[in-house]
């Protein structure tokens, strides 16, 4: 039995609210505002911009960092081999082996322009990274937003190349009944199987492209695409409630490139005083201390010179002895040559001090003031490339500025469009949808062709896929307005 035009439409508005508002058991929902969330939790390009809030955060802890004294160490431990040695001129000779080691702690502050004029800069930079990240969060929110649409608007298409499947199939069973009964054409039969196989072919292709553009959507997200998604937002279609003036001053206010070159421009603006502060003094303070250890690796080498040297002693306190007796003095007594076991044991101990047995080096404590005088133009080249970066902020935020409202109006314009554009093609449909029915019932009574039919029919498809298409790209007219403003509107 054939089904009627009007059944036809019952089951079209069945599958489009299926696609925008029915699921299946097993389909995860996935809202608008789940989407954009999921989207800024998972975007990988998202992602590596918010990495920047680290970087500028530590920037900014450097910049007040420099308030504070640096401190260095260090450790350092060496072998020298017995030999003799030459230093300016003179020769110094080890009969052993020795090990040496050193330490040292230094402390260093240096205070000048730059270092008030950092923190400031690095503050500055850190609300252009910050603004930078609310404008891609908000590109971002544009690209999931129409990725988000155009899935709508593919399962939608989907739906409707479903239910003018139907419809061909109808027309097909009527084909066949009018042959049967001697009023058609084997022609019309074949038309009819012809248009069922293009209804069939533009509904796979529908499919294909509604399942590619959640896969569009779900690579916008982030994330890998689960088996099935139902996609649960609905737009209202209604006339544009604001005026175009308020839509621009809301643009230069709010709009989040705009914000980003700003925060640029004062970034740029601190710059060059921070280039000019190179011209001021600088004042630096430093501090340490530190100690050495130097050990024989043949302890008896010291025994052996200190009793050497006890023996020479000892000699020339014999020759003086002899000289007081023979001038009738009282001799001075000259002790042992040699050296107890007890003070050898105190000469190998005193020797035992590497590595950690250390002889503290005299504190010492510096302070200069430095004013670079000629550098070879370098500050002044820094100074000009700081200006030239100021300027180029500028003219960057005054062109965004004018792009900015160039891209509202041309939204808004287009957005008045689109809505226009619905009710042409709903009344389009409308006329289609009667001519179909017309010719279908013409033909039932046999007052006209098959072709007359098929004329209808094709007709029809195109004002109803236009009518669908209408909706959604008011819709993304409407996402496009919104991105052009820089936050949501509805």
């Amino acid at each position: 039995m054939r089904l009627p035009l009007s059944a036809a439409l019952v089951a079209l508005a069945a599958q489009v609210a299926f696609a925008q508002g029915g699921k299946t058991p097993a389909s995860p929902d996935l809202s608008l505002d789940q989407a954009i969330a999921l989207a800024r939790q998972n975007n990988p390009t998202y992602l590596g911009t918010v990495t920047g809030r680290r970087s500028a955060d530590a920037a900014v802890r450097s910049a007040y960092g420099a308030f504070l004294p640096t401190l260095s160490s260090s450790f350092s431990a060496g072998y020298q081999q017995a030999g003799s040695q030459v230093f300016q001129g003179l020769t110094f000779t080890g009969s052993s082996d020795a090990v040496t080691s050193h330490y040292s702690l230094g402390v260093n502050y240096s205070l000048s322009m730059a270092s008030f004029i950092q923190p400031r800069l690095q503050k500055a930079n850190r609300d252009a990274t910050e603004a930078n990240i609310t404008g891609q969060a908000e590109v971002l929110r544009a690209n999931v937003t129409s990725a988000y649409l155009s899935a709508l608007g593919a399962q939608a298409n989907a739906a409707l190349q479903d239910t003018l499947v139907i419809t061909a199939q109808g027309q097909l069973q009527l084909a066949r009944a009018k042959m049967a009964v001697g009023q058609g054409t084997i022609l019309d039969v074949n038309s009819a199987e012809v248009q069922l196989g293009q209804a069939q072919i533009a509904a796979l292709t529908a499919r294909n492209t509604a399942a590619v553009s959640v896969a569009t959507l779900y690579q916008q997200i982030g994330l890998p695409q689960p088996d099935s998604v139902h996609l649960t937002t609905t737009f209202q279609t209604q006339p544009p409630a604001f005026a175009l003036d308020s839509l621009i001053g809301l643009a230069e206010a709010r709009n989040p490139a705009v914000e980003a070159l700003r925060a640029q421009q004062r970034a740029a603006t601190m710059g060059v005083r921070s280039a000019q502060s190179r011209y001021t003094p600088t004042l630096s303070l430093s501090t340490g201390w530190g100690g050495n250890s130097y050990q024989y690796t043949n302890s008896d080498y010291l025994v052996n010179v200190a009793q050497s040297n006890a023996i020479r002693s000892y000699g020339s306190c014999l020759t003086l002895d002899s000289i007081r007796t023979s001038a009738g003095l009282a001799g001075v007594g000259c002790g042992s040559p040699t050296l107890t076991p007890a003070e050898m044991d105190a000469i190998r101990s005193s020797n035992n001090v590497f590595p950690f047995r250390f002889t503290r080096s005299p504190l010492s404590v510096n302070a200069t003031i430095s004013l670079p005088i000629f550098d070879g133009f370098n500050r002044e080249q820094t100074v000009q490339q700081a200006i030239a970066g100021k300027e180029n902020a500028e003219y960057q935020l005054r062109a965004q500025e004018l792009q900015t409202r160039t891209n509202v109006t041309q939204a808004f314009l287009n957005l008045q469009l689109a809505y226009r554009t619905i009710a042409l093609r709903q009344q389009n449909a409308d006329q289609a949808r009667e001519e179909y029915q017309y010719a279908q019932d013409r033909y039932r009574i046999g007052q006209a062709n098959y072709l007359d039919v098929t004329t209808a029919h094709g007709t029809f498809v195109q004002a109803e896929v236009d009518r669908l298409n209408s909706i959604y790209d008011f819709q993304k007219a409407f996402a496009a307005l919104e991105n052009a403003v820089g936050r949501p509107l509805r």
